[in-house]
């Protein structure tokens, strides 16, 4: 259930997630209401849950990460133990950024970032393969990013 917001709220959330450093005096500055306001309105929006948290956006080729590869994975079997195994599994490495359960053919999609082709081989060949949940993989590296983003169409 999608929550009730006015324009207020909606303007808040926009500004946040463009920049979560801005405070509420930036805030009231720009959506015209006053410091207090914007600070009642943001830890409500922050109790409800629509604000989960904040964090900095890092330069993944910056720092050591250049190649973005889109996995799939399809499991074994298909049973709520081996999917909370691989689940688990999933929690536990740090290069997979994002993890899809889907439908269709393959029954999971992941975006795993790597320094380089030899740590992208030895995560797919020495952490993926082995697992006991897993049947098959198939790795795609991806050429370009033509748009990456978080933020939410408010």
């Amino acid at each position: 259930m999608s929550a009730q917001l006015d324009e207020f709220d909606r303007k808040i959330l926009s500004l946040l997630q463009d920049d979560a450093r801005l405070t509420n005096n930036d805030l009231s500055e720009r959506v015209n209401l006053s410091p207090s306001q914007c600070s009642r309105r943001r830890q409500r929006l922050e109790e409800e849950g629509l604000i989960r948290g904040y964090r900095a956006v890092l330069d993944r080729e910056r720092l050591g990460f250049p190649l973005v590869n889109v996995i799939s994975v399809t499991l074994a079997t298909h049973n709520r133990d081996n999917a909370r195994r691989f689940a688990e599994l999933l929690e536990r490495l740090p290069e997979v950024q994002e993890a899809h359960a889907l439908t269709g053919e393959m029954d999971y999609i992941l975006k795993v970032v790597t320094p380089d082709l030899k740590s992208l081989a030895t995560f797919v060949n020495d952490v993926l393969l082995p697992h006991d949940s897993v049947q098959h993989v198939k790795t795609a590296i991806v050429l370009q990013t033509l748009k990456e983003t978080g933020a939410l169409p408010i």
